[in-house]
């Protein structure tokens, strides 16, 4: 019996390859995408995993300095004879040939056994480890290393872009002697050690995480990519929905035989779940092959936004990882049983001798479309409790789930609405029954307009986003990089000689100091300027007290990032600690986009006086030609060329950053819309093999089968069109969302939200073209069809 019932229900299949095609295809495309994403997000977080355990971040804790980049070594010794048992790091960015890497120095005689570049089954000369100096990298970083004087050995297990070495070597690389970063805590601390803030007051401890300050700080990003994924997946879900409720409707007369042959429910609805079962594993492994494709495209983009936004290292490669493969199986396994659900539960409770005729599709969600509404209310209404409401980072996304799919589910509704108001504005019968006709294929197409409302819904908030960033990031970065030529890289011994070198010459000159450290609970960067008209003149603010600068000039108050003030629950007037007992009002609250830390601007003589052994390293430099200055520090100062740009370039190059930054998420935009288009195409495939009793009657009343074909391209034009116009304020709302709600809180900056209808127009084109094109095959196949076929519904008893 059960044999007879598979080949009941393989044979449904057989006569329809289409719906098979389409049922796989669905939900492969949705699985691929899905997939896809949680590849990029396993490997950026392996990456970040192996950084984490290369620091000693999340397992054992740190002493870190209260502020400033590092502290005296000196401090280190009086902990371990205090009996601290501490082991010391320095850590750094080295500038190479091939680009910065990042240099570790840890002490293999004192670091947890895990951490030592020493340990294990390591051959190493300890020696030679801890005289000459050896470097452990992987095999792209240590290609990059030949020209160090060290010995280089290739490890696996070492982070991208980042060096072990003994603390010794490390520091004489940096340039940095008898100074270090921080220290790890070792677990088992001797009973009756004096408190730290008697021997180390500049020093605090961080207690162990369970995960990397780099990975906190990229959880947004991972967040928007998971959002965008889900999104792709819910799109593809429609497709395999409206095939799924399509297949089981045409089954009910198999269902109603196989029952009244004796087929117990029961084995027949489990039946029916492992057919379900088997089809979503044979369409998820496709789906996941297909995802490593788009994620191994997809990958390097994402690395360099990481690194560019975030300095954050990911390895280029692609690896095969359970964790995003199973979770591509089990979403692809879940997606179809979601789907498939409803069908399932309608079969248990259908009467045995239940009619076998099918039944039009706008009668089977006729009974669910009240439910539909009062759903699409609810979630509205959801959605607008939530956006008043400042509930976090995770409530925003809920707050986008609730107001996409409230719309989504709203969209039929409104559009019977809009064909029931054409059908009574009719003239003609012709014009009266392409009204009438369109109310009624609507349920068949409403999945698909869905999926065709999300995407481009999708594609107006995430444009207008993307746009509104670009505006204000352009504006930011000509209100910051207002001096004519930057000079990095140069020695800080030297940079008295050259200040009273180009002042001499007319030139000013702005020192850029900065030292990394914490500002309230905030990682931060702690910055020093010389205040002048050109700050003054160039700086804008969020919000700001009278005569900001000249309290910063004087040393009275200090200014910070938008990113900074938020996290840190302040606004004006409240006190920031900067440090070293230093405890000064904020007076100026300023915009610094793309930056994912705090930021906080003092004046130099301040910042001097709190980091006396702080030197920059860089500075602007008004009123000089690159060019000329370029030579002049070449020839005076060995400067090298590279390390003088111009304002252009240094705009060029974060502009640059900026575009790859949104590759990823325009990449998955483009993908969304496609499926929408393929759904489409899939809908309106089905609906034409379902369709010819309701057209034959029509064309032998007088209409042509191209007239026919005609009505059904300007049919999915005028759905399309309809949809295009809802999806418009949707995607605008989406977009507020995003700036003003998710944006705030997971990067910490509100931007600005600017309209671009010619964009919005060239979408709609878009959105019809692709349309056009889904329903151009099915109206082919109608002008194609047999007389002999339409004659042939007449010989059928209806």
């Amino acid at each position: 019996m059960t044999r007879a019932c598979l080949q009941a229900l393989w044979s449904h299949w057989r006569r329809n390859p289409l719906q098979l095609f389409t049922f796989l295809a669905g939900l492969a495309l949705a699985t691929a995408l899905w997939s896809g994403v949680q590849a990029i997000n396993a490997e950026a977080r392996a990456s970040y995993d192996a950084a984490a355990a290369t620091l000693g971040e999340g397992r054992f804790d740190q002493l870190l300095p209260k502020a400033g980049e590092g502290f005296a070594q000196d401090t280190y010794i009086a902990l371990r004879r205090a009996g601290w048992q501490v082991s010391p790091v320095v850590e750094r960015r080295l500038r190479l040939d091939g680009g910065a890497v990042r240099v570790i120095g840890l002490d293999p005689l004192t670091t947890p056994g895990a951490l030592s570049p020493v340990a294990g089954t390591r051959d190493i000369d300890l020696n030679a480890f801890l005289t000459v100096g050896v470097l452990f990298a992987d095999a792209a970083t240590a290609g990059r290393l030949a020209d160090l004087p060290q010995e280089v050995v290739v490890d696996t297990s070492v982070a991208p872009d980042t060096v072990l070495t003994d603390v010794g070597v490390a520091q004489r690389l940096l340039e940095r002697p008898d100074r270090l970063s921080r220290l790890i805590v070792a677990p088992g601390q001797p009973v009756g050690v004096p408190p730290l803030d008697d021997i180390a007051p500049g020093l605090m401890r961080i207690a162990a995480q369970s995960s990397s300050d780099v990975g906190q700080l990229t959880d947004s990003f991972h967040l928007n990519l998971t959002a965008f994924g889900l999104l792709s997946f819910a799109v593809g879900i429609f497709i395999v929905h409206g095939t799924i409720g399509l297949v089981f409707e045409q089954r009910r007369g198999m269902v109603r035989t196989l029952r009244t042959l004796g087929v117990p429910l029961r084995r027949l609805m489990a039946l029916m779940a492992a057919e379900l079962l088997a089809l979503s594993l044979v369409a998820g492994m496709i789906g996941v092959v297909l995802g490593y494709i788009v994620a191994a495209l997809l990958l390097p983009d994402v690395a360099a936004t990481l690194e560019g936004l975030y300095g954050a290292q990911v390895a280029g490669g692609l690896q095969l990882r359970p964790v995003w493969w199973l979770s591509g199986l089990g979403i692809a396994v879940l997606g179809a049983g979601l789907a498939g659900a409803g069908a399932l539960w309608k079969i248990a409770r259908m009467p045995i001798l239940a009619s076998a005729r099918p039944r039009a599709w706008a009668m089977v969600a006729g009974r669910g479309r009240q439910v539909q509404g009062g759903l699409a209310v609810v979630l509205l209404a959801l959605a607008a409790l939530i956006g008043a409401l400042d509930l976090g980072l995770l409530a925003s996304f809920v707050l986008l789930g609730c107001l996409m799919v409230g719309a989504a589910l709203a969209l039929p509704l409104l559009l019977g609405v809009v064909l029931a108001l054409g059908q009574r504005r009719a003239r003609g019968v012709i014009s009266g029954w392409f009204w009438a006709d369109t109310r009624q294929q609507l349920p068949g197409l409403s999945l698909a307009l869905m999926a065709l409302l999300l995407a481009m819904a999708a594609n107006v908030g995430v444009s207008t986003m993307v746009s509104s960033f670009r505006l204000t990031f352009v504006d930011f970065l000509d209100q910051r990089l207002f001096a004519d030529a930057y000079v990095r890289g140069v020695d800080g011994d030297q940079m008295p000689a050259i200040e009273v070198y180009l002042t001499a010459r007319g030139h000013d000159v702005l020192p850029l100091l900065s030292v990394d450290t914490r500002l309230a609970g905030v990682p931060s960067d702690l910055m020093g300027a010389r205040v002048g008209p050109a700050y003054v003149g160039n700086w804008a603010f969020v919000d700001a007290l009278p005569d900001a600068w000249d309290k910063v000039a004087a040393g009275e108050a200090v200014i910070a990032n938008e990113q900074l003030v938020r996290r840190a629950g302040m606004w004006l007037g409240d006190v920031l600690d900067v440090g070293g007992g230093l405890r000064l009002p904020l007076v100026g609250v300023y915009g610094d986009y793309g930056n994912p830390i705090g930021q906080a601007i003092l004046s130099e003589a301040r910042f001097v006086a709190l980091f006396p052994e702080e030197r920059p390293r860089q500075f602007g430099v008004l009123g000089a030609v690159t060019e000329d200055l370029r030579a002049d520090l070449g020839d005076e100062f060995d400067v090298p060329a590279s390390n003088v740009v111009d304002q252009a370039a240094v705009k060029a190059f974060s502009l640059g950053v900026f575009e790859r930054t949104f590759t990823v998420t325009a990449a998955l935009n483009v993908l969304t819309l496609g499926v929408a288009g393929f759904a489409i195409l899939m809908s309106l495939l089905t609906l034409s093999a379902i369709r010819l009793p309701q057209l034959a009657p029509v064309w032998a009343m007088g209409l042509t089968r191209g007239t026919l074909a005609g009505v059904d391209l300007l049919r999915a034009l005028v759905l399309a069109a309809l949809t295009a116009v809802l999806a418009l304020p949707l995607g605008l709302a989406l977009a507020w969302v995003l700036l003003a709600v998710v944006n705030v809180e997971a990067f910490g900056w509100r931007l600005p939200m600017y309209l671009f209808p010619l964009d919005y127009a060239r979408l709609g084109l878009f959105t019809l073209a692709a349309a056009g094109l889904a329903a151009l095959w099915p109206a082919l196949r109608m002008a194609r069809t047999p007389v002999s076929q339409l004659l042939g519904v007449f010989a059928n008893e209806r």
